[in-house]
């Protein structure tokens, strides 16, 4: 017996794929950074997969329950323009589904609700940040402003500022190295406060005499260009990104750095392979789910019941409702929880069990289980349900590999694969690993990209 072959060996993806492949990787990658690019809020990414989904026959559910849904029909919920579902339907849904559960919003800053001051001759504008950052990482870089504003005609004004050539840019101060000496004994975590993320947006005085002109001509320039009012920010929904493209990274450009990898990279991937379901015997299913930064919370949140009731509704559309039914199709269902991990980093080692971290460049990876420290708050996936995936993924030659969040005292976190097991289903952690993760701009492997759509799509197709 040759001895080698019971050994577990692993090899990168680039060392086991053939040049059409390669190509495929590359291809893939410029439309996943199409989507980065024009989806740097939840909203934007909502509008770009129901575009898309209509563009490849996609109905809204809302009109589809008006008549019999049947085998093959593909349906999309919009919930809130902030959330997105997309059907596949199968041959009866309370069998269960095949799902793949992935979220669009990311670490960001958020404009509070009274942002707009004038201090020593600068306008500026208050933030409150969303989700876990290192604040540090948020000065002295070029931002946008995304969003929108409800003003009191109740006309939507969509506001993207700062992405253009043509557009400026907005900014946050931090203090020269010649004065921080105390700045400088400080914890990292304490060296920038929260409420020291302000964002300059203005300077000029010029033609204005009056108690803060600064202010007053930022004012007067919205109004102008978008018929704003200073009230109007009370109830806008305001978010400050990095304005960057995605970018190709090193000689080779085997790598794309970018703001929203977390968890973008995963659901264009989700995307892209429910747009190729046709006819699927299960039903396929693709969530695209928002607050997953914040816990899950609200009402476009994977915690709240707006796919239960999503299915609750195809189910009443047969004629032959009952409650047990929609049980039925949740607890019978098979979930991947499509969510980053980390990948072994070569300057921050010692945080990584080299033996369990993920790499990059080696595929996708799935997390048998999450959480911190003794699995707390883990969803720790059955043996018999690893075993089912691991099957799809040789049989459709998806490079694979499996991944941690860290060593066991380090740290943790989790995803939504907690929220969906609560109805019974299978589900398992199964994402892309990455570098610099929650950081304005993240890295991820194209190869990794393209191994987590088509490990999705083997998936769903089964």
């Amino acid at each position: 017996m040759n001895l080698d072959n019971l050994e577990y060996k692993q090899k990168s993806v680039w060392q086991q794929i053939d040049e059409k492949e390669n190509k495929k990787i590359f291809e893939y990658s410029e439309r996943y950074k199409n989507f980065l690019d024009n989806s740097k809020t939840e909203r934007e990414a909502c509008k770009f997969i129901i575009e898309k989904a209509e563009e490849h026959g996609f109905i809204d559910l809302k009109d589809a329950v008006k008549s019999k849904i049947k085998r093959g029909d593909k349906l999309f919920l919009n919930n809130k323009n902030k959330s997105v579902i997309l059907f596949v339907m199968g041959e009866d849904i309370k069998d269960g589904m095949r799902i793949v559960g992935s979220h669009i919003d990311s670490p960001r800053l958020d404009l509070k609700q009274n942002p707009l001051y004038e201090d020593s001759e600068l306008a500026l504008l208050k933030t409150h940040y969303y989700g876990g950052i290192k604040k540090y990482q948020w000065t002295t870089i070029p931002l946008a402003i995304h969003g929108i504003v409800i003003n009191k005609k109740g006309e939507t004004l969509n506001i993207c500022i700062g992405e253009r050539e043509e557009d400026p840019i907005f900014y946050i101060n931090d203090l020269l190295p010649h004065l921080s000496a105390k700045q400088n004994e400080k914890k990292l975590k304490d060296a920038i406060e929260g409420e020291d993320l302000n964002v300059v947006v203005g300077h000029s005085s010029y033609g204005c005499d009056e108690d803060n002109p600064i202010k007053k001509l930022i004012l007067k320039h919205l109004n102008e260009e978008y018929g704003m009012i200073e009230e109007d920010f009370l109830i806008s929904e305001l978010e400050i990104v990095p304005a960057s493209k995605a970018r190709d990274v090193g000689f080779d450009r085997a790598l794309i750095a970018a703001h929203g990898h977390d968890d973008r990279v995963c659901s264009y991937a989700n995307l892209e392979a429910i747009l190729n379901i046709e006819n699927p015997k299960i039903t396929s299913v693709s969530l695209f789910v928002d607050k997953e930064e914040i816990g899950s919370v609200g009402n476009t949140s994977m915690s709240a019941k707006f796919f239960e009731n999503s299915v609750a509704e195809l189910i009443f559309s047969t004629g032959e409702y009952k409650e047990i039914y929609v049980k039925r199709a949740m607890a019978n269902s098979k979930v991947l929880s499509a969510d980053v991990t980390a990948a072994i980093d070569p300057n921050f080692k010692d945080v990584m069990d080299s033996k369990n971290g993920a790499k990059i460049g080696y595929g996708v990876a799935m997390s048998k289980y999450t959480g911190s420290r003794g699995k707390n708050s883990s969803n720790d996936a059955n043996a018999e349900y690893l075993a089912e995936i691991r099957k799809i993924l040789d049989d459709n030659k998806v490079i694979w590999q499996t991944g941690e969040l860290g060593k066991v005292d380090q740290g943790g976190g989790g995803t939504i694969a907690y929220i969906l097991a609560e109805y019974g289903a299978e589900v398992v952690d199964f994402g892309t690993a990455m570098l610099s993760m929650h950081a304005p701009v993240e890295l991820v492997s194209k190869a990794d990209a393209y191994m987590t759509c088509k490990a999705y799509k083997a998936f769903l197709n089964n």
